[in-house]
Order: C-alpha cells, then structure tokens, then sequence
C-alpha cells in the first residue's frame, strides 16, 4: 500500500514538473514564431532618430510578470535583400517603472503610431511565484528523501542491508550445498535448530550465541556456510559487507548500523551478515594514534552496544566472517557478543573430493576424468580455487571442442590456476630460451637430489604466466606443518637457477629475481617467525602492528635488528655454497637435462627423475644390446 501512495506521489511530481516548466517556456518566448532581439532603450531612440522604426509599435503589459515594453520591428542599419529593400529585426526594449510615461510621450512627439496590448494572466504573480516554490520544494523532497530511501539526507544514513527472506534465493541454499567443511557446519548447526525451535533452548534456560564468527582463508565457504544457515533455518537474512557502513561523512557507518539493527528487530528471529568485519572492527588505538580514526570507532561503539548493550536484540543473531581476526577488537570477541568462532580451514582429501563432486554435478566429464586424481593434486586449493579449476577445465574444453573434459584437461586446468596460462606464441630469442633451459634444470635436479622435498610434477620452459619456465612441484598429501629441513632443502631449490646459470653459461641473468626473493623470505621467516636459528634459539622477531595497541617499545633493537640481517645472509650464503656444491658433483645429469628441455620444452616429473637417477640411460643401454644381439642373430 505504501509503495502505491508513494508512486502516486511521483506522478503528481511528475505532472507539477511538467507544467512549471511549461510555464516557464511561456514567460521565456512570449513570441516563439520568430526571433526577438533585446535591445537597449539608447539603440531605440536611435533607432527613431534616423527613421529605422517601422511603424506601428506595440506596447505590450504583461499582467502576469508585471512587466511593460515595447516591440516591433526595425530596420538594419546598411543591410540590405537582394531586391534592394532594407533588412528588418524584431525588437523588444524593457522598461522600468519611471520610463514608461517619458518613452510613451517621445513617441508621440516623434509622430509615431503606438498600439496598446495587454496580455492578461489567469493566476496573479504572487501566486504563480508560490506554486513555482511549493513544486521545487516538493521535487526536492522526492529526490533527497523519498528516492534515497527516506528519512536521512542523501540516504546516507540508511542501512544497505540487502534481505533475503525465505522466499528468496536464501531459501535455495541449504547445507547440501557446502561440502568440504564438515566441522564448521556442525557446529553452527545448532543456530538452525534455536530459529526453528527456540522455545526448547528456553525452557532448559540455554543462551544460544549472540555471534558467530567465521573465521578462515579467502575462498573457504564462509559467506556460503552463513547464506546456507538462513536457507535452513527459513528465517529472514540480512547480507552487507563492513564497508558498507562507511562513507565520507562522519557517523554515517554508526547511523547505518543502528539502522540494519533496528530492521533486523522487526523480523526477529532473522540473521545479520557482515561479510569482512575487519574493516570496521579493528582494534580502538585510542586519541591521537597512527591509524586511528574517529568515524570506525564510532561504529564499531554502536555496534558494541547493538549486539549486548541495555537493548536486548532477542532473536537476532549476528553473524560476521574475516580472514583477519588478529586485528580485531577484544571487546567485539567477548562472550554476549561473537561467543563462538567457527574455523573454516582449507579442505582436505576428502573435502576437496566432495567439492569437486558438488560442483561437477553440472559438467559433463569423459569416463578417463578421475577427481580422486584431481583432489590428491590440489593440496592448498580452497573450495573457490577447486570451482574455478573446473571452471577454467570446462572453458578449455569447448575452446579444443571436445565431447567432455577429460583428464588431460583438468590437469591443464589446474596448472594454469597454479602457476599461470601457457604462452606459447611469447617470442624469445634462443639465448634466452638457453638460458631458461639451464635455469629451470639447476632447479629440477636440486628438487629430486635434495631430501625433505616435494615430488617433482612437471619442468617446462615454455613461458607460464609472467615467468619465462617453470619447476613445478606438489605435496603428495595435505601438510600442516613444515619441518626446519624442509625449508633449508627449499632454499637451495631456490639458488639452483642461478648457479646453473653461472656454472654453464659463464654469466647470469634477471630470470632469477623471484627465486632470490623467495630464499630470502625463508630465511627471514626462520629466523624470527620460527625460531629455526641456532643463533637466536627460541625466540620471535615479530614486529607490532601499526593497529596494535601503542606506547609499547620496539620488538627488538636496533642491534638485533643488524644481527637478524646477518644471519638471514648468513643463512643464504651457506644455501647457495650447498647447492653450487651439488650440482657441481652432477654436471653431467644437469647437462643431460637442458639438453631434454630445449628438444622437448616439457617433461614430466616422473622423466626428470628417471633421467637424473641414470635410469633412462640405463634403458636406453638395454635397448641397444637387444638390437644388437638380434642384428646378430639375423646375419648368423
């Protein structure tokens, strides 16, 4: 009903705007037939002196604009038509009050004809003037109130709370639609069970959560999991993300929350959802501090005091998801306000396995796609990762026009979404393409001789993403932690490149810039995330965030600060020393594997690896003594 007054309003607006500025082009062109030239009262009189006037003129008093002039027509000056007679011009020459009379006699003197008109106005001045400001008041109304939302200038302080309610696309979402975080779904299970039957929590006196906080990587199913607790619960379901409370103007984020609360309490029991609530709930710095603002303050206060304040939101639960709960305020993770947080890690074996069941539902796959197969090779991908692969699989497969994707496909697929797309048709010189083939085996052969690596999957020199070659490598099965082992073997997989570069080509190249980068990083991170220096022992070099609370001192000094450069570079050198010493010992293998390269571009790591252990140089040996033995047999 509201929404009917509030159109019928519009069209009276409408209408209201239309005839004001048909009024308005009435009073602009009284003479819309041909142009009207304003002219000064000194051109007039001029205009008499020397005979130009035509004859008669008109003296025109407009009622509705009380205006008096005079107009007609008179001749240029010097101009003339074709047949010889003068060009001519409309006039009109306004007059002030205390020239009507004195204007009026001169023409009279000078003997020449005036007409009288009297134009007549069905509304007098005043009240044209009054209307004219009642519609701009009244267009003005609609546009800053009525079409932004209502109630607040702009709508700026209106919440941007998009609702899903139960017969919403909400309502399609349902827990059978997240695989792969089987725990956290468990554990906001019982949310769906207080919106369904909160009578029976009641009774035996039990408080369900306020707030949930889902917790985890981008790309997990956070946002998911909580569209999938409306869907299942059927209750009303607020979505908006933290920066939506934020405008240019100060308490405009605090408005908003107050407002989406309010909301919320009219359809109780219902679900708030902010999604990224790091940006409105970092940690207070207090007056004065670097990264402190007083407009985030104010709303992450409002909705301190919205989720467990002296106002009771009964049957609202809030629900908020980030990446980055260190950076949280404490207050914001007290018990009456996000009571619970739900960790949504990366998927496992099987979770990844479900995953892509779920989202292959709608792909049609060749008997040969094996996603057991898939979902061992992607350990690290998230649940966004896992539907873009297939995603990117499909794509590729109508693009090669195939029947199905099949698994030569999702390989592909997974490839491009891990190190980049093939680019075949980038033009490099042969040096370079030499250089890249010795690089990428000073690589290959340290990750199969080194211990405590990952499996080689695949060596290409073909250029991938913004990286001219590639050495892939990937964990035969999920990893939650890593060993100290594992990272010194990491850093000399790292100096591999550049060493083969120097030992073979007697010079060295930019190719190496990430792997320098990467190798540093290590060091760095096991020296002052891990503790894995014997110099420094059991201890973290951390620095304090800049949101963190302030007038703390520094994490260490200046002194350790030189120190931890030290042995980070101490850590590197011996790294580079290590490998240079290995494939110094394996020459040979390292030229046989360049050579490989540069013939066949690419090369599994199950090739790599028999090449390098002697075993294919072995076959091939076999090979030649059965062609002999038969060549003999034939000629005996």
């Amino acid at each position: 009903m509201a929404k009917k007054g509030e159109s019928t309003l519009r069209s009276w607006l409408v209408i209201a705007l239309i005839i004001g500025v048909l009024v308005s082009l009435y009073r602009a062109s009284p003479d819309s037939s041909s142009k009207t030239d304003d002219v000064t009262l000194l051109e007039f009189y001029e205009a008499i002196e020397t005979g130009r006037l035509v004859q008669p003129v008109t003296r025109v008093i407009d009622a509705s604009s009380g205006e008096t002039f005079f107009t007609g027509e008179m001749e240029l000056n010097g101009d003339l038509n074709k047949d010889g007679s003068p060009k001519k011009r409309k006039y009109r020459v306004t007059l002030v009050p205390g020239e009507n009379e004195q204007v009026m006699d001169d023409l009279l003197n000078s003997r020449i004809n005036v007409k009288l008109e009297e134009r007549k106005s069905f509304i007098s001045p005043a009240i044209l003037h009054i209307l004219i400001f009642v519609l701009m008041m009244g267009l003005l109304y609609w546009l800053m109130f009525r079409r932004a939302g209502g109630g607040n200038l702009f709508g700026f302080g209106k919440s941007k709370a998009k609702l899903l309610d139960e017969d919403g696309p909400s309502k399609k979402i349902t827990f059978s639609d997240v695989a792969g975080i089987d725990e956290a779904r468990e554990e906001v299970q019982e949310i769906v069970e207080f919106l369904k039957n909160p009578e029976v929590f009641k009774k035996l006196g039990g408080r369900i959560p306020k707030g949930i906080l889902l917790v985890g990587p981008p790309g997990t199913g956070k946002t998911l999991l909580a569209k999938a607790i409306a869907g299942e619960a059927k209750v009303p379901f607020f979505a908006m993300s933290g920066s939506d409370f934020e405008e240019m103007f100060v308490g405009v984020g605090a408005s908003r929350m107050r407002d989406v609360f309010s909301e919320a309490k009219k359809r109780a029991p219902c679900i708030v959802f902010i999604d990224e609530i790091d940006s409105i709930g970092q940690k207070r710095t207090g007056a004065g501090a670097m990264g402190g603002t007083h407009a985030y303050e104010q709303t992450l206060n409002t909705m301190l005091v919205e989720m467990d304040g002296f106002n009771a939101n009964e049957g609202v639960i809030v629900i908020a998801a980030t990446n980055r709960p260190d950076t949280l305020d404490s207050a914001l993770l007290r018990p009456g306000r996000f009571d619970r947080q739900v960790v949504v890690e990366l998927p496992t074996l099987k979770g990844r396995r479900e995953i892509l069941e779920l989202h292959g539902k709608k792909i049609t796959f060749t008997p040969d796609a094996d996603l057991d197969r898939v979902a061992r090779g992607t350990p690290g991908f998230s649940g966004a990762d896992l539907a873009n692969l297939l995603n990117e699989a499909a794509l590729m497969s109508v693009r090669k026009k195939l029947d199905g994707v099949d698994m030569e496909t999702l390989d592909e697929a997974r490839d491009k979404v891990l190190w980049g797309r093939e680019r075949k048709s980038a033009g490099y010189s042969p040096k370079e393409r030499e250089y890249t083939a010795w690089h990428e085996a000073g690589h290959a052969l340290l990750q199969v001789l080194l211990p405590n690596t990952d499996p080689l999957h695949k060596v290409t020199i073909i250029p991938r993403g913004r990286a001219l070659g590639v050495t892939m490598s990937l964990p035969e099965k999920d990893v939650l932690n890593r060993t100290r082992k594992y990272f010194l073997s990491q850093m000399r997989i790292c100096c591999g490149g550049r060493i083969a570069e120097e030992l073979i080509l007697g010079d060295v190249s930019t190719g190496a810039s990430q792997d320098i980068a990467q190798a540093t990083q290590i060091a760095r991170e096991m020296v002052c995330r891990y503790a894995m220096s014997e110099k420094f022992g059991f201890q973290s070099f951390i620095e304090e965030s800049a949101f963190s609370a302030t007038n703390h001192p520094p994490a260490f000094s200046d002194e350790t600060s030189r120190e931890i450069d030290a042995e980070v570079k101490s850590m590197v050198s011996e790294a580079y020393l290590d490998a240079k010493k290995i494939i110094e010992e394996n020459r040979e293998k390292l030229e046989e594997l360049a050579k490989a390269l540069l013939e066949k571009e690419t090369m599994d790591g199950r090739d790599v690896e028999r090449l390098i252990r002697g075993e294919v140089a072995a076959e091939n040996s076999k090979e030649k003594d059965s062609s002999e033995q038969t060549a003999e047999g034939e000629n005996a």
